[in-house]
């Protein structure tokens, strides 16, 4: 008697039960998500805060403001104790009562832990909850959250296993509801694989939402190709939105009053904008990178005010605080 015995290769994902090929959907795309290809074209510019919720709890939002205060008011290192375990408390005071921000906030806790020295740790890494509460956003249609799942699928990470494909599918979702970040991430995809005008188009729908690294690489594109007043102004925009990148490059700037390796064609264009070694305005941008250091959510939206470019004439100053703008009166928003 012969036996055939029958080898058959299953699908990747496919398993044998009783009698019947089963196919599991793993790393399935969610509904309304699409590969992410480079040769589509790319996303249309959208704004992160339109799929927020227009209106936020005043006391939850109050709460959760005045601990990440206190939390940005220090490195981590230098919370003692007892600040770290009341901005624990407060923060997710605030993310049970229903703020988004307090959830993000928290959502990074998770992930990394809180309290980095043995006197002052509060709460151990569980990048599970981290991205739990990043799921939470995702569903709700929220673009931080998506992209937020994208880095764990594109890490592996929280529970969430590695799919690069997946990941990329998260980042293309996100950018198209306008996270800053998710354009980031295509425009560096774009750039590479020599897109260069649909990667600045992405970079530009960034920096049109305030984000701070996108006026950077917007500076330096236009150092680059030798367009020196635009460079400045968007390093001043930078550091209007929080790049501490920007603002060590215009402390640099004054510093000379030329960049390093600059050629004599550079330093008389240089000069005929009235750029040269000032040294108060070069400690003025130092004070402001040592702050962002500590608080990279500070926003300077007075920063013209009291540290306006050349030729503007500088005013009193106490630090880089007197750039910041007080909250605006009424029901807070995103």
């Amino acid at each position: 008697m012969v036996i055939l015995v029958l080898i058959v290769a299953l699908p990747a994902g496919a398993s044998f039960i009783g009698g019947y090929f089963q196919e599991r959907a793993l790393h399935a795309l969610p509904v309304g998500f699409k590969k992410f290809k480079l040769a589509d074209p790319p996303p249309a510019c959208d704004r992160w805060k339109q799929h927020m919720p227009s209106i936020r709890d005043p006391g939850a939002y109050r709460l959760y403001i005045e601990a990440r205060k206190v939390y940005r008011s220090k490195i981590e290192w230098q919370l003692t104790h007892e600040e770290a375990s009341r901005i624990l408390k407060d923060v997710s005071q605030a993310a049970d009562l229903g703020d988004w921000g307090a959830r993000a906030l928290l959502a990074h806790f998770y992930l990394y832990g809180f309290g980095v020295l043995d006197s002052n740790h509060v709460l151990d890494a569980l990048p599970e909850k981290g991205v739990e509460i990043a799921r939470m956003a995702a569903e709700a249609g929220q673009p931080w959250g998506i992209f937020d799942l994208g880095v764990a699928y594109e890490n592996g990470y929280g529970g969430v296993p590695y799919d690069h494909d997946l990941a990329w599918a998260y980042y293309l979702r996100a950018a198209q509801l306008g996270s800053p970040d998710a354009q980031m991430a295509l425009a560096t995809a774009y750039g590479d694989a020599g897109r260069k005008a649909d990667a600045e188009a992405m970079i530009r729908c960034a920096y049109q939402q305030g984000h701070g690294a996108a006026a950077y690489d917007l500076a330096i594109t236009a150092e680059v190709e030798k367009r020196f007043q635009d460079a400045i102004r968007l390093y001043q925009e930078g550091v209007k939105f929080g790049s501490k990148e920007c603002a060590a490059a215009l402390e640099l700037l004054f510093l000379h009053g030329y960049n390093p390796g600059a050629t004599d064609d550079e330093k008389s264009e240089m000069k005929r904008l009235g750029i040269e070694t000032d040294v108060e305005r070069m400690f003025r941008y130092k004070a402001i990178y040592d702050a962002f250091v500590v608080n990279p959510d500070m926003r300077l939206g007075k920063l013209d005010e009291v540290l306006p470019l050349p030729p503007g004439e500088l005013p009193g100053w106490s630090g880089p605080e007197d750039a910041t703008e007080p909250e605006p009166s009424g029901p807070p928003t995103y």
